[in-house]
């Protein structure tokens, strides 16, 4: 008896589908908008500060050298801090001030 009551299928009945996949769409919308969205957008803005850059611009690198832009080339920044003078990728530019 015991055995019969445990196969049985169960009284509730199915879920409805339809909602749980409005709910993982839901779940995969609200991911969208909160990381991969601002992410996407702050790469844009880089991208472009980084093509943007030109001789005598004060910038800041991401690893904290603040300097002024002497020589550019395709994927090179050469960068005047003090008396010293760094050669630093493109991409690494965090701002210019």
């Amino acid at each position: 008896m015991l055995m019969l009551n445990l196969m049985a299928a169960p009284q509730g009945g199915a879920p409805n589908q339809a909602a749980s996949l409005m709910m993982v769409f839901g779940f995969i919308a609200i991911f969208y908008f909160l990381f991969f969205r601002p992410q996407r957008k702050q790469q844009k803005e880089h991208a472009e500060l980084v093509k943007n850059l030109k001789r005598g611009d004060k910038v800041s690198t991401i690893g904290g050298i603040v300097g002024e832009i002497v020589h550019l080339t395709n994927d090179i920044v050469t960068i005047k801090s003090g008396d010293t003078r760094v050669e630093v990728e493109r991409s690494k530019i965090g701002k210019v001030n």
